[in-house]
């Protein structure tokens, strides 16, 4: 798995490969889109599909560009299919430019398989930070999105955030293996065992005591 640090707001997007068949996924091109393009070009991979954990607007800033250069489905869980529309407008309220892109055609939901080459990822909803924010995880990772950060948790202010739904996420998101590494959309990576360890949030959550 290869990090990219992308936009103003320093969104991570992820190349994810199969070593063996070189098939990979661009997960959440948030801008940057010819950066994204050339290293997916060096990195000898081939680009089969664009995975978004949600819609906000700096996960699928580069998406248009991206998914026109290497001719691939975009998959987005439905519930998210509003916001992705109105990146422009979400893009507006930061003051910054926006290139729209047609709606995604793939879905992702609660449950579904995705495989990448012998690579088998599982795809988790966890509705909250956005109503179809999903978490994909499998091989020791998880691509969490949003949902949580290194001693941090995602905002349910933006709109149709959802703070309840955010906490059933987290708990459902802890509860994988302590070993797996957590690629969020912001930030560095960490561990669900460190989280569980140290996240003042998470803390609160497992054990109801306030931060």
């Amino acid at each position: 798995v290869a990090a990219f640090e992308t936009g103003p707001l320093l969104e991570n997007a992820y190349l994810v490969a199969d070593a063996e068949s070189g098939e990979a996924a661009l997960v959440d091109p948030g801008d940057d889109a010819a950066r994204l393009i050339e290293a997916v070009e060096s990195s000898g991979a081939r680009l089969r599909a664009i995975w978004l954990t949600h819609a906000h607007f700096d996960h699928i800033g580069a998406v248009g560009p991206v998914r026109r250069h290497f001719g691939v489905p975009v998959f987005l869980h439905e519930a998210d299919l509003p916001l992705f529309e109105a990146g422009p407008f979400q893009a507006a309220s930061y003051g910054l430019p926006f290139e729209a892109d047609e709606p995604p055609a793939g879905r992702l939901e609660e449950g579904q398989g995705l495989a990448l080459g012998r690579l088998s990822f599982r795809v988790m909803h966890t509705p909250g930070h956005a109503p179809g924010h999903v978490v994909i995880h499998g091989h020791g990772i998880a691509l969490v999105g949003d949902c949580l950060f290194a001693g941090s948790i995602g905002r349910t202010d933006l709109p149709l955030g959802n703070p309840r739904a955010l906490a059933q996420s987290l708990q459902r998101l802890v509860a994988l293996a302590p070993e797996t590494r957590v690629l969020p959309g912001h930030g560095p990576a960490t561990t669900i065992g460190e989280e569980r360890r140290t996240n003042p949030f998470i803390l609160e959550l497992l054990t109801g005591m306030p931060r």
